[in-house]
């Protein structure tokens, strides 16, 4: 099929702007008609991008299924995939549908709620696909604006602040990125990622303000890229934009943001700081693998006296993304093939985390810890769902979650023991907040008025969760469905980046020396 990226990145779009300009009304007929329209395109989507799947040659570690045209002034619209992208396209054509129907009971503004759902498939798509730095800046940023929207018109009461301190944070952060983008094209002579790739970015120290910067060019370039992936992740000290968001975000919102938008910060840097300045992530990998033992431990400490579910589950997410950044600046098969399965993995669990909380939120209209207990008594198949992805959030054996989080320590132990043994910590920590959260609002007596009339899950939410329960599962038995795409992929990123290191390990002596 040709033009097949085009078709799945730009398919929803069509979807908003046919809804925008067709679907009339605000009466419970149109709110349907657009629920209806936005979830059949969405699952229209995922069916078109299985063809990307079957097309697809893990054993070709090139870019596959290119497309290419002139574009603006000049520029290239190019678009591709390879075994690092190509899952990250999946899981978001796969969790669209099903966050479209999370979103069922909503009656505020319906129609503008699923063209803002639309437009951030598409944007997420292009960012994963982009083979163009200006188009992959732009698929980037674009995100922003109807995530900005979601969270500031559908979210909780301090929404405006919640959606103004999740733009800033990630703008600002993305403002360097450009910077930097525009010093490369200046070196380099082009925008198009796969030429960059190849490209060797000086490394020779540079002296700005008095400071001499071991790694010049490349060090700088890295820093800047860093300042906007971090962000995105979120990484530790950066991470405080995170938890308002998902407090304040719509379930729906929540589930986006948690298991595709974050994955833009760990996507970015095995796209570019990994291959493009090599020489300054090895002079970086230290900083960023205490960093993200510090993000482990203390937001799982913090994560352990949250009263607010939500506030919990993003604190976990922050963790979790703590074990992403460590494995793939361990820069080894075991990291990197962790952080993408952790990544992968964690789109499934959070994202399904997120929907649990939504299914008790719908009901009973607090998020609150206390306000809960013993809804086993009433809800026994939300409890069997909700332990599920509890305990693959903490990591248990059987589970994906597991699979992520041990490749990961595999492959830092190879790089620092240290860091290696503090991260292992987080493990048990997950647990204590999970298991803690868990009993108290699953276990226990059934005390509370207001909860003895709740209701279990009713068929919808059952054929919400039944696809994300089968992927955790089967991810967890069965994890080189993932690993065999992203397997030779990985390991050519890894050939790339000793080469480069071999190549310039005299340079970054001298350097240090001096």
């Amino acid at each position: 099929m040709d033009n097949l990226l085009s078709i799945v990145t730009f398919l929803p779009l069509v979807a908003a702007v046919i809804m925008a300009v067709f679907l009339r009304g605000d009466d419970e007929a149109a709110q349907l008609n657009a629920k209806r329209l936005a979830f059949a395109a969405t699952a229209a989507t995922f069916l078109v991008s299985l063809f990307i799947l079957v097309q697809f040659d893990p054993s070709d570690t090139g870019f596959q299924l290119v497309e290419e045209t002139e574009w603006l002034f000049g520029l290239q619209y190019k678009v591709g995939v390879d075994g690092i992208s190509v899952l990250f396209v999946l899981l978001t054509t796969f969790l669209m549908p099903i966050t479209v129907a999370s979103c069922w009971g909503v009656t505020h503004r319906v129609k503008e709620y699923m063209i803002a759902l639309l437009v951030l498939e598409t944007l997420m798509i292009g960012v994963f696909v982009a083979l163009d730095l200006v188009l992959f800046y732009l698929f980037f940023e674009a995100g922003l604006i109807p995530m900005f929207l979601i969270i500031g018109i559908w979210g909780g009461k301090n929404r405006i602040y919640a959606a103004f301190k999740f733009f800033l944070y990630t703008f600002l952060g993305s403002v360097l990125m450009l910077v930097a983008m525009i010093a490369m094209y200046v070196e380099a002579g082009t925008t198009d990622i796969p030429a960059l790739l190849g490209h060797q970015f000086p490394t020779g120290t540079v002296s700005i303000l008095g400071w001499h910067i071991v790694g010049g060019m490349q060090t700088l370039l890295w820093l800047a890229f860093f300042a906007s992936f971090a962000v995105k992740m979120p990484m530790w000290p950066v991470h405080t934009w995170l938890p308002d968001a998902h407090v304040q975000a719509p379930t729906a919102g929540s589930v986006v943001l948690a298991a595709i938008l974050l994955k833009m910060g760990g996507y970015g840097f095995l796209r570019f700081s990994l291959p493009m300045f090599p020489v300054a992530s090895d002079l970086m990998a230290p900083l960023v693998l205490w960093l993200s033992v510090i993000a482990i431990v203390y937001t799982s400490l913090v994560a352990m006296v949250q009263e607010d579910m939500k506030k919990l589950i993003a604190y976990s997410s922050v963790a979790h993304m703590g074990f992403v950044t460590m494995g793939i600046f361990a820069a080894n098969q075991q990291g990197i093939d962790g952080a993408i399965f952790q990544m992968i993995s964690h789109g499934f669990v959070s994202g399904a985390l997120f929907l649990c909380v939504g299914v008790i939120y719908d009901r009973m209209h607090t998020r609150d810890i206390d306000a809960y207990g013993g809804l086993v008594v009433r809800m026994p198949a939300y409890a069997l769902v909700f332990m599920l992805f509890t305990m693959a959030n903490v990591g248990l054996p059987g589970t994906s979650g597991f699979v992520g989080e041990f490749l990961t320590l595999m492959g830092v132990f190879q790089v620092n023991t240290w860091v290696g043994v503090f991260a292992a910590t987080g493990v048990i920590l997950s647990a204590c907040y999970a298991l803690w959260l868990y009993r108290r609002v699953v276990f226990g007596d059934l005390i509370k008025e207001s909860l003895k009339s709740i209701t279990d899950m009713d068929r919808r939410e059952r054929a919400i969760f039944a696809p994300l329960v089968v992927m955790t599962l089967l991810l967890g038995v069965y994890p080189s469905l993932i690993t065999d795409v992203i397997g030779p992929s990985v390991e050519a990123l890894i050939t790339q980046y000793d080469l480069a290191l071999a190549a310039h390990v005299p340079d970054s002596l001298v350097a240090a020396n001096h």
